[in-house]
C-alpha cells in the first residue's frame, strides 16, 4: 500500500433520524477523503455524531444521502459485509470480545468467519507478537486479561484480514494513562510503518496530540483543525 494514496471518502454524507415528530440531523453533508498511512482523529462533544459517522465509514449503517467510497467505488456497490471483511474493521471501546475463547482463538474465529488465508494459527501469533501479549495471557480466557491487553487482542484481531482501514471508536475510554499511551503507540505505528489509514473517534487530547491530522465534528459538519 501506498502512503498518500486515498483508500477512503465520504462525498455529502449525510444521517438523519426520526425523533419524536421531528426528524434530527446527525450529520450534515460531510464530504472528505482519508489517505493511507495517515492516523486521523475525530473529536467533537457527546452527540456531535463521532460514533455515527464511524459506523457509516465502516460500512455498520447506511447513510440518509451521500455515499462512502472505498478506492473509487461506493461500498455499497462492493457489499458492507464485503467490505468489512476484506477491507475495513472496527475497535469498539468495549473490546467486543468473545468472553469464552481465549486472545488466540478469538483471533483464528475472526479469520475463520472473514475467511482470511491461512495459516490462521502463525498468522494469530505473529500479530499477537507485534503487539506484546505474552505466551502466558495468549492462553488465558480474554476476560482474565487486563483492559490494555484485551485491547491488544481487539487490534490483532482486527488487523488479521490484513485490512486497509481500523476505525476505533473512544478506544482509550477504559484504559488508564500508561495503557491508553502504549495503544495510542500501536495506531501510530499502524499508520506510519505499515501504511494503515487508521481514524479514531476519542474524547482524548492524548490521543488528538499523537494523531497526523485532527479533524473535529461540529453542529454535523466536519473541519480539520491541524
Amino acid at each position: 500500500m501506498t502512503t498518500g494514496t486515498t483508500v477512503l471518502s465520504v462525498r455529502d454524507l449525510t444521517r438523519a433520524y426520526p425523533s419524536g415528530r421531528r426528524v434530527r440531523t446527525v450529520l450534515k453533508g460531510i464530504t472528505y477523503t482519508f489517505d493511507a498511512g495517515v492516523f486521523y482523529t475525530v473529536r467533537g462533544p457527546s452527540g456531535s455524531g463521532k460514533t455515527t459517522m464511524l459506523s457509516l465509514a465502516a460500512g455498520l449503517d447506511e447513510p440518509t444521502s451521500g455515499d462512502v467510497q472505498f478506492r473509487g467505488t461506493n461500498i455499497a456497490e462492493i457489499g458492507l459485509s464485503r467490505y468489512r471483511n476484506r477491507h475495513a474493521a472496527t475497535i469498539f471501546q468495549s473490546f467486543n470480545l468473545l468472553p469464552y475463547l481465549n486472545a488466540v482463538h478469538n483471533i483464528t474465529a475472526a479469520m475463520e468467519i472473514t475467511r482470511a488465508p491461512r495459516p490462521h494459527r502463525r498468522r494469530a501469533m505473529h500479530l499477537l507478537d507485534d503487539l506484546g501479549v505474552p505466551d502466558e495471557d495468549r492462553r488465558r480466557r480474554v476476560t482474565e486479561l487486563s483492559g490494555g491487553q484485551q485491547q491488544r487482542v481487539a487490534i490483532a484481531r482486527a488487523l488479521a484480514c490484513d485490512i486497509d482501514i481500523l476505525f476505533a471508536d473512544e478506544p482509550t475510554g477504559n484504559l488508564d494513562h500508561d495503557n491508553a499511551t502504549e495503544i495510542v503507540r500501536i495506531f501510530a505505528s499502524l499508520a506510519r510503518e505499515h501504511g494503515t489509514c487508521v481514524i479514531v473517534a476519542t474524547h482524548s487530547q492524548q490521543v488528538a496530540d499523537a494523531s497526523d491530522v485532527r479533524l473535529e465534528l461540529h453542529k454535523g459538519r466536519l473541519v480539520a483543525t491541524s
